[in-house]
């Protein structure tokens, strides 16, 4: 009954609506304005793991859905490059799947689409395990992510992670750290396009979290720094 509860308020946080407007006036921008709300969206955009780096095995799958909320630093940047006011937190709703591969390889998809906005985003991972852990040892593992930007006629953001991460079971619980850089490519489309150039820059980024395994239910707990970008998320997955 507890875990059905923490399902349900999940569910209903993460459909509150983020934004309650569209990111349709990028043009009001000066270009190091436009550089500077880039580098906020693509912290905000960018992969978030909200798993343990342990590898699912050839027969696992994780599905869940997840929300992250990022507080931006250019809170007043943004309400000028939208239609409304603006919140300096960003909620993003993700549906989140994982599958195990062979060899210690996992892969990874994201989908969200930002309530009362304009904005999707996708994404995809591929993780693979240097150490797959055991009773003694930790899990090790790279990854390579990428996410883009979507549903923005004016923008389109691009990001590319590389990130190191550990974790290591204990009983129900699997705590993991890691560190990574994220590469980001800001694009200006449309009449923003006529004021603005692109611009690429890139970031570093800091992850831990914990993840709570009650059988097929599954709880996971993230804190992130990317950037000037600080983000807080939660999953609710059934793994299998």
């Amino acid at each position: 009954m507890n875990a059905m509860r923490v399902v349900v308020g999940f569910v209903l946080f993460a459909s509150l609506p983020a934004w309650a407007q569209k990111v349709d006036q990028m043009q009001n921008l000066a270009q190091q304005e436009f550089r500077s709300l880039s580098e906020d969206l693509g912290a905000v955009l960018s992969y978030r793991p909200q798993t343990p780096t342990t590898p699912l095995g050839l027969t696992g799958f994780d599905i869940g859905v997840g929300v992250t909320a990022a507080k931006i630093k250019h809170q007043d940047l943004l309400e000028r490059a939208t239609s409304d006011s603006a919140s300096s937190t960003v909620l993003v709703p993700t549906i989140r799947v994982h599958k195990g591969l062979p060899l210690g390889i996992d892969v990874g998809a994201i989908y969200a689409k930002i309530p009362g906005s304009n904005i999707n985003y996708s994404g995809a991972e591929l993780r693979y395990a240097l150490l797959q852990g055991n009773l003694a040892m930790p899990a090790i593992g790279l990854r390579g992510s990428y996410t883009r930007l979507g549903g923005v006629d004016q923008l389109r953001v691009d990001t590319y992670d590389a990130d190191l991460s550990i974790s290591k079971g204990f009983a129900i619980a699997t705590p993991y750290a890691g560190i990574g850089h994220v590469w980001v490519k800001s694009d200006p489309r449309g009449t923003a396009a006529a004021a603005l150039r692109s611009e690429s820059f890139e970031m570093n980024k800091f992850f831990v979290g914990i993840g709570l395994n009650f059988g097929l239910f599954n709880l996971n707990f993230e804190a992130d720094r990317t950037g000037d970008v600080t983000g807080f998320g939660g999953k609710v997955s059934l793994r299998f």
